[in-house]
């Protein structure tokens, strides 16, 4: 017989038009039947970390542990996560060298791309972000191609962005911050909500033809701001519209049975923040579990002080916003900047946690997902000495529980290690100059 090669998702049409999956077939190839499915993360918070003061002799409480290699010891800030050392590391003195060819609160922007690399103006500089580099490579295997989330929805606006997310245009992709509506769109798919959903973007998509039609000129008679929104609006569409056609070839295939009882979907980011972080992170790990997509953004917190979660730090008695924090020279206001980060840190252990509780194959999805958590500045929107943390991937080549620092190396070369241990096999990633070595990533 000829060898055929099966795409994962092959799927059986019954007499009856019923869609059924076929049964993992060695057709399919080794990486469907030997391999669990690669994940990846990130997870960004604004307006760097704490690293404070040498003169008010509280080193405990810097981000960054104070002994490098495998004999460092967590932080205050960062002690919940001692019950994952050997699932992660800290990495220091990473850069993004074009950062200071840009405004200083671009930070965000560039985290997961590496911009500029020709012209630092805002709303000109800016190329493909790693998860969507990811997305292009997984969306084959899941429901769908990624999922971008946010503290606030949507995109901001240019230097102060809502998402950390870019598309192959380097253009924003909207983020969404709502439990439910994740929830809704993650596991409640059926044709009626479907097609309901594709008739709103008929509707959208007929009224911007429309306003073209009717001025074909529309960006010369529009100022700067008005067509730079229109651009997102369309960005928006096109994704709205890319997320549709994904989860339309899905439609009759059963989800994964899981448990949804823990959730609170009434969480919202105008209540209690942990509680609203919590919950979010619980969708993601359900959404991986499921396999419903295998790459995913989470904007903890937006630079400069925009957005909801500048006044958190309040709410949890720290009595000053996050953006002030970040500027403290104080040595009660830098204290207060580092239970920020304990907080945020104990968090993303929430999040470990669960990925380690639910089982791919014969592994953790913890094992068989990079996370990527950490800031685009040190203090005071420097973009050298990045505060940055890798967990899970364990089964995709990472080896943990080390503190790597060297100096003047780009992020990029951080992002290029990932693309190689998801098995993507570019040449380079924006301005990296190579991967990061064996130290951590034992097989790129």
């Amino acid at each position: 017989m000829t060898s055929v090669r099966l795409d994962r998702r092959s799927v059986l049409k019954g007499l009856a038009g019923v869609t059924l999956a076929l049964p993992i077939l060695e057709a399919m190839g080794k990486e469907v039947v030997n391999q669990a499915p690669r994940r990846f993360c990130a997870l960004y918070t604004a307006n760097g970390m704490s690293l404070p003061n040498p003169k008010h002799a509280m080193p405990e409480w810097s981000w960054f542990p104070t002994k490098e290699g495998r004999d460092f010891e967590f932080g205050k800030s960062t002690e919940s996560l001692s019950p994952f050392r050997d699932q992660v590391s800290f990495l220091g003195g990473l850069q993004h060298a074009n950062g200071g060819k840009a405004d200083p609160h671009l930070c965000s922007d560039m985290w997961l791309t590496g911009a500029p690399l020709h012209d630092p103006k805002p709303g000109t500089f800016n190329s493909v972000a790693l998860d969507q580099v990811i997305a292009l490579h997984t969306k084959k295997y899941c429901r769908q191609p990624s999922l971008v989330l946010s503290i606030d929805a949507g995109v901001g606006f240019l230097s102060r962005t809502g998402t950390i997310s870019y598309n192959l245009e380097g253009k924003p992709i909207p983020a969404e911050n709502n439990p439910r509506r994740v929830f809704d769109r993650l596991f409640r798919g059926d044709k009626s909500s479907l097609e309901a959903q594709r008739e709103q973007l008929r509707k959208r998509i007929k009224l911007v033809d429309a306003v073209l039609e009717s001025a074909k000129s529309l960006h010369k008679q529009l100022g700067k701001s008005d067509s730079e929104r229109m651009d997102q609006y369309l960005t928006s569409l096109d994704e709205i519209e890319s997320r549709l056609t994904a989860s339309e070839k899905w439609i009759d295939i059963p989800i994964k049975t899981q448990d949804y009882s823990h959730l609170n979907l009434e969480a919202n980011s105008e209540g209690e923040p942990g509680e609203y972080y919590r919950n979010m992170f619980d969708l993601i790990a359900l959404a991986f579990d499921a396999d419903i997509t295998r790459s995913v953004t989470f904007m903890l917190n937006r630079e400069d002080g925009m957005g909801v979660s500048d006044t958190f730090p309040i709410k949890l008695g720290l009595k000053r916003t996050h953006h002030n924090l970040s500027h403290a020279e104080d040595k009660d206001g830098q204290l207060a900047f580092a239970k920020y980060d304990q907080f945020l840190t104990e968090q993303v252990a929430h999040f470990l946690g669960r990925l380690k509780q639910y089982q791919d194959m014969e592994s953790s999805v913890l094992e068989n997902t990079i996370v990527l958590f950490g800031s685009g500045a040190s203090t005071t929107h420097n973009p050298t000495n990045i505060p940055t943390l890798l967990a899970g991937g364990t089964k995709m080549g990472l080896k943990h529980g080390t503190y790597w620092r060297k100096a003047n190396t780009p992020m990029s070369n951080v992002h290029l290690s990932i693309l190689r241990s998801m098995g993507i096999e570019e040449a380079a990633f924006s301005d990296s100059t190579g991967t990061i070595g064996e130290s951590i990533f034992t097989k790129v």
